[in-house]
């Protein structure tokens, strides 16, 4: 069952019990208003009948009884369908009738019972005809209970045309309430079959297209296509970084086995080479080898870091002891490189605590000083490590004073694979950066940099102190 018929069912069966109930409420209303009045009605038919038999026991005359009693009763319009009326004196004796058909008895008790309350009905409205009684005092004949009866043909009638206008209504409510229902789903509903046929229309290879919006449309179809464009943005930065960095790692990887198998096949052309020369291709062949190698745990380290945070262990960690650590190696690597390391005025003693992947973040701190270390070798420079409280935040900063960067270069320093020409002579693969800002956002940190050309290259970790065990 397609969305738009099951709506327009549901629409309509809770628009239909609405309708129906609403058409019951009017009807027993009508009915009981109706039937309120018409007791009324026969409430005052028993004055008239006491006022006629009181009248006419002070005549003595029948005759004189009767038009006084149609004197009444033309003082009230017009005679009741079926009427009857009865007289009962003291001793609940019938001494007065007027009316067509048979006598019914009257129950002694229900007798009883007017003479306490006052008045009474016998018997509810059953087939329409209803029966009342009413004590009258006349100071001569003394307590009479006055009994009047008839059939309420108007409301039979008009209850009778009621039911039927109720029920006409009520079909052709149903009726265009149905093709309304179906016509206003289809409309609500057309936003997303144009959402599904676009969605068919985009591809794995072309993820560039996006759902149309109507303008000024917030409704839930509409944020529903801003989120569905939104995942299709992110879908499409993954698919495009995921290509530039296969091409971009197949180039770099390129590189050192292009060198490698060349070094090889140089040194095959010649049956016999002097062992120095032996030496020379084995140890080039042994750089590339190291230069491959090195990339390769890049290009992994890459991969983990951009993994599940939650599929990442983490366990408090001392970023003080790591920077320790990640100071003994650098200067394992660059013996000629100067590196100063800065704490400043720490008296607790796990103030750089944090929640964290321990190998994860030496790696990032090993990234940020090797780098330094490598484009103050071009000048001879200085590298400053500095570990420090900043507002609600935990901070590294690396200083070096290497040729610096300019603001074109500065927009590209986190792209896999880039390096920027001032730098292109120094070795590398301009993975460093990249794989030290997904390290930082998988703790919940970042990475920011500033440079200037000849003034060297300032890059900030920075980790959030909520993160404190």
């Amino acid at each position: 069952m397609s969305i738009r018929l099951r709506l327009a069912l549901q629409f309509g069966f809770i628009l239909a019990v609405t309708l129906l109930l609403f058409a019951l409420a009017i009807y027993v209303a009508t009915k009981q208003s109706r039937r309120s009045l018409f007791t009324q009605t026969l409430f005052k038919r028993t004055l008239v009948v006491g006022h006629a038999y009181a009248d006419g026991q002070d005549n003595a005359a029948s005759a004189d009884q009767q038009a006084s009693y149609r004197r009444y009763l033309r003082q009230l319009y017009r005679t009741l369908p079926d009427e009857e009326g009865r007289v009962y004196d003291a001793r609940n004796r019938l001494v007065f009738r007027e009316g067509q058909g048979p006598t019914k008895p009257v129950p002694l008790a229900w007798l009883a019972k007017v003479r306490r309350s006052g008045k009474a009905v016998l018997e509810t409205e059953t087939n329409y005809h209803e029966t009342v009684g009413l004590l009258y005092h006349d100071a001569r004949l003394g307590p009479l209970v006055v009994v009047a009866s008839s059939v309420d043909e108007d409301s039979r009638q008009q209850l009778a045309q009621l039911r039927e206008l109720l029920a006409i209504g009520l079909l052709a409510a149903l009726l265009v309430m149905a093709i309304g229902n179906w016509i206003f789903a289809g409309q609500a509903l057309s936003p997303l079959r144009r959402m599904v046929h676009e969605v068919d229309g985009i591809t794995a290879t072309d993820l560039s297209q996006r759902l149309t919006q109507a303008e000024g449309s917030n409704d839930e179809i509409g944020r529903l296509a801003q989120r569905f464009n939104r995942l299709l943005d992110r879908l499409e930065t993954s698919f495009v970084g995921q290509r530039t960095f296969v091409r971009d790692a197949s180039h770099e990887l390129r590189t050192p086995l292009t060198a490698l198998i060349g070094e090889l096949e140089v040194s095959l052309l010649q049956a016999e080479r002097p062992p120095t020369e032996y030496r020379r291709v084995l140890q080039s062949t042994l750089d590339s080898a190291q230069q491959l190698n090195n990339l390769t745990n890049g290009l992994l380290q890459i991969a983990r870091a951009s993994d599940d945070p939650s599929q990442v262990p983490m366990a408090p960690v001392r970023l003080d002891e790591l920077l320790l650590q990640a100071h003994e190696q650098i200067l394992r690597r660059h013996s000629t490189c100067r590196v100063d390391l800065d704490f400043g005025e720490v008296d607790d003693a796990r103030a750089f605590a944090v929640r964290g992947n321990e190998a994860l973040i030496l790696s990032a701190m090993l990234n940020v000083l090797d780098n330094a270390c490598k484009f103050s070798a071009c000048n001879n420079g200085t590298v400053t490590a500095t570990l420090a409280h900043v507002g609600p935040r935990i901070t590294l900063l690396v200083s070096d004073e290497g040729p610096g960067l300019n603001q074109d270069d500065l927009q590209h320093v986190f792209v896999p694979f880039f390096r920027a020409a001032s730098v292109r002579t120094v070795p590398g693969h301009g993975i460093g950066l990249p794989l030290t800002a997904r390290i930082m956002a998988l703790h919940g940190g970042t990475v920011r940099v500033e440079s200037e050309v000849g003034l060297g290259a300032q890059v900030w970790l920075e980790w959030p102190r909520k993160q404190f065990v």
